[in-house]
Order: structure tokens, then C-alpha cells, then sequence
């Protein structure tokens, strides 16, 4: 019995000292880790970027040009960006994006430690299995990265996101980081932010969306080229389903409604183009005369509005007539060639770019596929067949087989039916002003037949001819005695004896 005893108390000696070791041990182990990671945070601490400037940033807006009826025609924008404050953003797009990118963001203080465990183990099989790792930033990390760190996939970087993360939830409040996170990510098709992106694919004023369109767009961060659905529209709806999976599973809709939605077709609308073609020389000249007054940077940056006396009907009219005059003049000089030749196959379109004109010209490029007598067979660009009849060429005084051989790639424009005109652009070139008299407003203004082709504004930028350099002399005169722009003067001949 002693001999038992002297055993056991041998072994609970020795149970103590194996406790106390593995103490020790661990002691040793759990101070050493955090003097490693006091020093790699204080290492980085110092390197990363200022992010106190977030508090008053206010992202790039572009600058919109309006005509005198308050239409839209045209926008300068390095980023196409609708900047719109937290409070304005409905609850269904807040949701969707939670959802699909951090549905612990209010909870969490700038880096997911869950996330982050997840990920590690998901990423071991994913490893594994050779397929793309997955990552746990949060919305504050992803504005830490968007506005302050580069795309670089490092350890560096990420260490620089979590200690900024951190730093910025101390600093912003959660609706200011969550308003400029969805005012800057970038959603594809040249949208930045969540009202843009709306109205890119939607047409419409973000507080119209619905959960299956807010879920669209909170499905494109991930990667906005790949799930664009311009591009790819069967994995657009694969991914917004995810989000709508998500909605789901964190109660923002109910399983009646993720029912209703996930079946549903993504109807997209195009805005309209807010770019008048042929207002071009018209914009162009207010775009310069702004910047050289303003600047580029708060031009393109600081969202101005630009209200100018435009009249687009007008435009329109006034650009048709001086094409029209154009093409008149040019047609009485003859015809002076093809654009080229090139071989008929199905490859001919390629290589067509620097042929191209406006669209509100109404020409196509086309090849000469047949020549006959009193006829010849062309094909357009986009593959329409037809005819250029003998008396659409009269003016050109020579007959098919002088003008054409086969392969010739000339401009046409439709008549009627599979019947198409032969047209050159002009070479002589004009400009043409449209001025209200009583006002001096310009109403309309083109600098030339084609702004594609030349961006030469002939109507502000061409000298005078000499025979007009005398009339600002004589209009002065006459200013000076009482006439008025309105003033009519008898033309009749006058002799003086």
C-alpha cells in the first residue's frame, strides 16, 4: 500500500509538470504571437495612406449639357457617375447588396473575423481542387482598397485593407462608408455607382427598382464585365438569382416572393443616347470654351450643369441643309473614285472603321458584288442585297463599267425596297449658324459635313474669306445709323449720277 501511494504521488508530480510545462509553453507561444503581430501591424501602420480625407470626399460627377427646352444632350464624365446620398438609396437596393457582398456590415467593426474563417477553410479545398480562392473583404475593406490601395493580389495589401478597414469604421459612420461604397464601385458598361448602373440598364430613377433589378446590380462587383448582361444575359440571371438566394436566407423577401422572382426575365432598357450626333460640332465648342474658363478637372469632376440656347430640332434642320448644299455642289464637280477595293468574301466588313460617318447621315458601305449594262448588285455592310440603277448615276456622266470594277467598296443610301442611291463624300466643306436676332443666341451650329470625319469647326474656327472681312465695317456703319438686324434694305439695283 505505502509503495502505491509513494506511485501516485510520483505520477501526480509528474502530471503537474507536464500541466505547467504545456502552460508555459503556450504562454510562451500566445506572447510570442502577439509581439509578431504588434510588429507587423506597426510596421504597416506606418505605411498605409491617409484615410481621413474620406469624410468630406465627394466622388467625380460628370457635367451635363442642356438645350433651351432642358433637354439632355450631352455629358463630360471621366467616370459616368449619378452621385446620390445615403438617404435617397431605397431599402431594396441596401438590402441586395448586403446580401450578396457583406450581410454582417452593420455588425462587424471593419473585417469579418467569421468571413474570415470561412474563407480560410473553404480556400483549403479550393486549393485542393485548383479553383479560384475566395475572399472575405468586407464593404469597409472594399472601400479601403477602391479608394485608397491598388487591385495588387498580395499579403501586403490585404494586411494594409484590414488595419484601414479598422481605422475607417472608428472614423465613418456605417451609412457614410456604405454611401461611398455604392457611389463608387464600378458595375459595368461604364456605370459607377448604384444610380448610374440604373439607369445604364434600367432607364429608370433608382428609387423605381424593384428587388429583382436591385439584385441585378448588387450581383455585378464580383465581376462586372463577366456577369454584364448586355454581355452574357443566362449568367447575369445565374448570379442575380444568388443574390435573390441570399435575400431569402437573410429575410429581407419572403419564399413567396423569391419565387415570384427568380423566374422572372431580366428586362433591360438602354437609355437614350444622350449624345446628339448632330450637335457634335455644336458641344464640342462648348466643351472647349468651358474648360478653357473652368478647367478640365472641374469640368469633367465637379458635376456643372451647362445650359445652352440649342434647339435640336433646328439643329437637325440646319445640319440637313448644309449637308444637303454640300452634296449638291460636290455632285456637279463629278464623281472622283471609290473608297477602295478589296476582295469579295464573307471577311470584307473587317477593317471598315475609318470609313464610318454618322449615323444620322444615313450611308451605308457597301461592295460591288455584279456589273451590268444598266445595273449594278452591292452588298451594305450589315449584308442587306440591292441595286444602283443607271439613273441614279447620271450625274456622274459615265456609264457603270467606267466608274466600278468588282470589289469596289463605295458609300450608298437607301431609296426604297432593295433600291439604294450612290454617294461621295463631299470634298469641298462648309459650316452653317443659326442665330436668334433679337437675342444673339445660337440656336444651331455645324462646323462641317461629317464631325467624324474632320473635327475642324469651320463655323468658329476657319478664317474669314477676304470678301467678308469688309462687312463687320459696314454692319458697324450701319448700327451706328439707326438699322437693326431685323432691318429690311431694298436690294434693287441704285445708281448714283
Amino acid at each position: 500500500m505505502p509503495y502505491l501511494y509513494q506511485i501516485l504521488i510520483y505520477n501526480g508530480i509528474k502530471m503537474n509538470k507536464i500541466i505547467k510545462n504545456t502552460l508555459i509553453i503556450t504562454l510562451s507561444f500566445l506572447l510570442l504571437a502577439s509581439i509578431l503581430i504588434f510588429l507587423i501591424l506597426w510596421t504597416f501602420s506606418n505605411k498605409i495612406p491617409d484615410y481621413k480625407f474620406l469624410k468630406n470626399y465627394k466622388p467625380p460627377v460628370s457635367s451635363k449639357v442642356y438645350s433651351g427646352k432642358g433637354d439632355l444632350v450631352a455629358d463630360f464624365s471621366t467616370e459616368k457617375r449619378i452621385f446620390i446620398p445615403y438617404n435617397s438609396i431605397p431599402k431594396n437596393v441596401i438590402d441586395s447588396f448586403l446580401s450578396a457582398e457583406d450581410k454582417n456590415f452593420f455588425s462587424h467593426p471593419g473585417v469579418d473575423a467569421k468571413g474570415v474563417v470561412r474563407a480560410f477553410i473553404n480556400n483549403i479545398s479550393n486549393v485542393m481542387s485548383s479553383r479560384r480562392l475566395e475572399g472575405a473583404s468586407t464593404i469597409t475593406q472594399q472601400v479601403a482598397k477602391n479608394f485608397l490601395l491598388t487591385n495588387e493580389v498580395s499579403i501586403n495589401r490585404k494586411i494594409k485593407e484590414a488595419i484601414l478597414a479598422l481605422r475607417i469604421e472608428r472614423a465613418l459612420s456605417k451609412e457614410r462608408i456604405l454611401e461611398l461604397y455604392l457611389n463608387q464601385i464600378y458595375l459595368g458598361s461604364g456605370a459607377y455607382g448604384v444610380a448610374a448602373a440604373s439607369a445604364v440598364y434600367f432607364d429608370k430613377s433608382i428609387k423605381d427598382l424593384d428587388y429583382s433589378e436591385s439584385a441585378l446590380l448588387a450581383a455585378l462587383p464580383k465581376a462586372p464585365s463577366k456577369y454584364n448582361p448586355y454581355r452574357d444575359i443566362k449568367l447575369a440571371k445565374f448570379r442575380r438569382n444568388l443574390v435573390l438566394k441570399n435575400l431569402l436566407d437573410n429575410n429581407y423577401i419572403s419564399n413567396q416572393e423569391y419565387n415570384q422572382i427568380k423566374d422572372k426575365n431580366i428586362q433591360l432598357k438602354k437609355t437614350k443616347k444622350i449624345f446628339l450626333e448632330d450637335a457634335q460640332y455644336y458641344i464640342e465648342d462648348v466643351r472647349k470654351s468651358i474648360i478653357e474658363k473652368f478647367t478640365y478637372e472641374k469640368v469633367y469632376k465637379q458635376g456643372f450643369n451647362i445650359n445652352t440656347p440649342i434647339n435640336l430640332e433646328l439643329q437637325k434642320l440646319a445640319t440637313a441643309s448644309l449637308r444637303k448644299g454640300l452634296e449638291n455642289y460636290d455632285k456637279r464637280k463629278g464623281w472622283r473614285g471609290v473608297l477602295t477595293n478589296k476582295n469579295y468574301n464573307n471577311n470584307w466588313t473587317e477593317n471598315l472603321k475609318k470609313y464610318e460617318l454618322e449615323r444620322s447621315i444615313g450611308w451605308k458601305i457597301a461592295i460591288i458584288r455584279k456589273i451590268k449594262k444598266f445595273s449594278i448588285s452591292i452588298e451594305t455592310s450589315n449584308k442587306d442585297l440591292g441595286v444602283i440603277e443607271y439613273s441614279d448615276i447620271s450625274w456622274t456622266k459615265k456609264e457603270f463599267d467606267e466608274l466600278f470594277v468588282k470589289g469596289d467598296l463605295i458609300y450608298v443610301k437607301k431609296i426604297k425596297d432593295n433600291k439604294y442611291s450612290l454617294k461621295q463624300l463631299p470634298e469641298i466643306n462648309g459650316g452653317i449658324v443659326v442665330m436668334d436676332p433679337y437675342t444673339g443666341r445660337v440656336m444651331a451650329l455645324s462646323g462641317g459635313f461629317s464631325f467624324r470625319d474632320s473635327e475642324f469647326n469651320r463655323a468658329t474656327q476657319a478664317l474669314r474669306q477676304p470678301g467678308s472681312a469688309f462687312k463687320p465695317f459696314v454692319y458697324a456703319l450701319a448700327l451706328e445709323n439707326n438699322y437693326t438686324p431685323t432691318s429690311l434694305v431694298l436690294d434693287a439695283p441704285l445708281v448714283l449720277d
